[in-house]
């Protein structure tokens, strides 16, 4: 395939005209990426071949703000969707260097006598947009996929504190795992809004499911017990674990001033069921 020039064509008809030549050169250039292009497609809606033409215009003509904007879109589309960075990087420098044979063939057609002041100048702000977008996309990428992670992570904790009614004033609280500072705080946060959002009159909280509660956390844990109270909210504490009650009595902290205590879970939810509905 050859090139194809008409007079007093400029570089971005000129490209658009070869756009078959260009992409069959970008293809030779991108290796581990030309096997991946309709996997990237179907994943994430992505088409390489049509962005790379994008690309190669807004630079040639100099539109800095459209490829700032085009870096942001592709940067969150490629963290949304989990893409290998690595293909990302290795397309765009196939780009690059794509452009640089395009543009060298495009004087050569044009007739235009080789001068350093314009190489130089062409460098400068070919590279400089691409390297532009290389920024873009990256910042882009690693601002939304740190997003992401935090909104899953919130997500997660939110899942870990699950308040459930069971009549319009009583609802079970049942924790599971390790209590840390972290998930504690979640804890304290998610409890004192739901029992003003559902008017909680009676939140039983079940402990059999924790593992492990650090010796510092507990007088965090009593403090939340007098933030539920403080809501006309009476705490119930069940399940209480041999560990966690020997924990407590080495430290001289008592949960019965905080809070009342029962058994099991069966034995409160039997209790406060039938208070409820006598």
């Amino acid at each position: 395939m050859e090139w194809h020039y008409e007079e007093g064509m400029e570089i971005k008809d000129f490209l658009t005209l070869n756009r078959p030549i260009f992409e069959k050169k970008l293809l030779n250039e991108a290796v581990n990426v030309r096997d991946k292009i309709e996997e990237i497609r179907v994943i994430g809606n992505i088409n390489l071949l049509d962005n790379a033409l994008k690309i190669v215009l807004y630079v040639v003509e100099d539109k800095k703000d459209e490829v700032v904007a085009f870096a942001k879109q592709e940067g969150i589309a490629w963290a949304n969707y989990s893409l290998t960075l690595a293909f990302k990087l290795e397309w765009v420098q196939a780009i690059r260097r794509t452009l640089w044979v395009a543009l060298q063939e495009y004087e050569i057609q044009a007739g235009l006598e080789v001068n350093r002041e314009r190489f130089y100048y062409t460098e400068s702000k070919i590279n400089a947009l691409i390297d532009e977008f290389l920024n873009g996309f990256f910042i882009s990428y690693s601002k939304y996929k740190d997003e992401l992670i935090e909104a899953q992570r919130e997500l997660v904790a939110n899942l870990s504190v699950p308040i459930i009614p069971v009549t319009p004033n009583v609802c079970i609280l049942p924790l599971i795992g390790e209590i840390d500072f972290s998930r504690l705080n979640t804890i304290e946060e998610k409890v004192l809004m739901e029992i003003g959002r559902l008017r909680i009159r009676t939140l039983i909280m079940d402990l059999s499911g924790i593992l492990q509660m650090e010796g510092e956390i507990a007088p965090n844990f009593l403090k939340l017990l007098d933030g539920i109270s403080m809501m006309g909210c009476t705490p119930v504490i069940t399940g209480l674990r041999p560990e966690t009650v020997r924990k407590m009595m080495e430290l001289n902290l008592v949960f019965e001033r905080k809070a009342e205590i029962k058994g099991t879970l069966q034995q409160a939810l039997d209790e406060y069921l039938v208070s409820t509905i006598t």
